[in-house]
This record gives C-alpha cells, structure tokens and sequence, in this order.
C-alpha cells in the first residue's frame, strides 16, 4: 500500500485537499447533530418571550436558570425521574445478565434442542401477537400498575442474544474445556470465565438496553395508570402535549407571580418544553461516553467471517 506523502515525510497537495475536505465534512456533520440539543438549551436559558417568539435560534439573550427552578418545582417530577433511573439500571443489568447467558448456552453443543430453542427466540424479531394481546397477558400475570412492567418485558432481547453468542463463538473453546478439566460448572465457566471476558459486547448490549430504557414512554401510556409509577419520559410527552396546562401547573406550585418576574423569566409552554426536554435528555448523553470505547468493537464482533 503506497504511504500519504513522499519520501520526506511531506504530504502532498491532494493529500492535504482531501484531509482537509474530510475534516470539514465531519464537522459539518458533527454541527448538524449537535445543534437540536444545543438550540434546546440556548431556548431553556434564553428570555422565555424571545423564546416564545422564534428568535432564539444560535446564541442566548437574556440568560436565566428561572425556568429549571420552576421545573423542577412541579409536583410528581423527582419522583418520574426515579422511577426512570430505576428502571434504567434494573432494566439493564437484568438485560444484560440474560443475553449474556442466554448467548453463552446457545453456543453449548450439548444444550438440549439448542438449535430449536435458539430459532424460537430469533423468530420473535419478526412476529409478536400484538398489543391487545400483550396487554391481557400483562394484566393476568398483575403487572399492570407494577413497577416490574417496566423490567421483565425486557429481559429477553433477541437481538442482544444474537450480538452476545456471536462474541461467546469467537473465545476460544479451550477456555471452557480448561475450566471443565479442573471441575467448573457451568454457572463458574459463566461468571468465571465469559463474564470478565465479554465486556465489550455486554458494555454495547447495556447501551442498547439503557437509552431504550430511559427513552421508553409507551409502557407507562399502555400498563400504568398509578402516577407514582409515571416515567421521566412519559411526563414529557404529555408536557410536550399539555404545556399550557403544565404553565398554569408551575404557577399554582410556586403561587402567584410576583411583580419582580418579568416577561423574560415568566413560563410559557415554549419554555417549558424546552427545559423539560433538556432535563430529560441530559442524563443519558453522560452515559454513552463511558461505554464508547468498548461499542465499536463489540458490535463489530462477528462482521468479518475468516
């Protein structure tokens, strides 16, 4: 393969064009992706009737933090956000304990009916019973209003156990068969050997399992009508549907607006949505750079055969 450049180390003028070109392209790209999250926020910050009014579009006028005070004022918010949070992290390591297990016995020659059990999971990828359905068996087995609706519908990913067995077939076999020389069971071989083993593609299944998690509201709209079990998300989008009533709702929470407030730092639905977007959407962008390092090469497992 010929090196960029010449003898002298120096690049030359195509060579230069095209890194440049690149470099450019992927920050336009880059812009593009973060300016809905950064034109939430200028809005959340901004004078709430500039905001009202489209004018707020690149940087911030008038900055103010009123609206997140007032936010997370209103009644039932702390209590959606840990419901959430709750069911992010028991979601998840429940999720990611099951598809990798799950993907470590489907690679067990001596599993009973391996291959029938292993397709009977894939083919749910393609066929569900539907919604009426999934909400009779939902409330047969009492999950409606029940915190556990949120974890175990989860569980079981077909699509995870597809990534996790593919990672399990690429470790060597002679791992297993060492563990099984010296006694281990199976239990050990899993927690001893394919746990500690399978970090990346548990670190991308448990991204996967997280933002699908924390992103949910349709759960809590179909199975739950308890409040104390309402969603960070589920509470967003009936504010993003109701935001006049979420307006009137801050002011009976805070009381009557005093003649300090002017029209920058008085709620309006723009601003109310703004900011209980960015609050619901804020937790999760910390959570995706601590597993990056580890998404690419576990989703990448299994991508070239030979």
């Amino acid at each position: 393969m010929k090196n960029i450049g010449d003898k002298t180390g120096k690049r030359s003028k195509p060579d230069i064009v095209f890194i440049v070109e690149n470099y450019a392209l992927f920050a336009v790209y880059t812009l593009i992706c973060l300016y809905p999250f950064y034109y939430l926020v200028i809005n959340s910050i901004s004078a709430n009737d500039l905001s009202a009014n489209g004018i707020i579009n690149f940087l911030p006028r008038q900055i103010h933090l009123r609206n997140y005070i007032e936010v997370f004022k209103i009644k039932g918010l702390m209590t959606a956000a840990g419901v959430s949070l709750a069911r992010t992290v028991v979601g998840t390591v429940f999720t990611v304990l099951a598809s990798a297990f799950l993907g470590f016995m489907f690679t067990q020659q001596k599993l009973w009916g391996r291959k029938f059990w292993y397709r009977f999971i894939v083919i749910t990828m393609y066929f569900n019973a539907g919604l009426i359905p999934m909400f009779i068996t939902m409330k047969n087995l009492q999950l409606t209003n029940n915190f556990l609706v949120y974890v175990i519908p989860a569980i079981v990913q077909p699509f995870n156990i597809i990534l996790s067995k593919t990672y399990v077939e690429s470790i060597p076999a002679s791992l297993q068969e060492a563990a099984e020389i010296d006694g281990a069971g199976i239990i050990t071989i899993f927690t001893r050997i394919i746990l500690p083993t399978c970090k990346p593609i548990l670190a991308t299944i448990a991204i996967f399992s997280a933002v699908a998690q924390w992103n949910s509201f349709q759960d809590t709209l179909i199975y739950v009508t308890d409040q104390k079990l309402y969603s960070l998300q589920y509470l967003l989008y009936c504010y993003i549907n109701q935001a006049n009533s979420l307006k009137a709702l801050i002011m009976n929470s805070v009381g009557t607006y005093s003649n300090v407030m002017t029209l920058a730092t008085q709620q309006t639905p723009t601003s109310v949505r703004m900011t209980v977007t960015v609050i619901v959407a804020l937790p999760i962008l910390f959570v995706y750079p601590i597993f990056q390092r580890y998404f690419i090469k576990g989703i990448m497992i299994g991508s070239v055969k030979g």
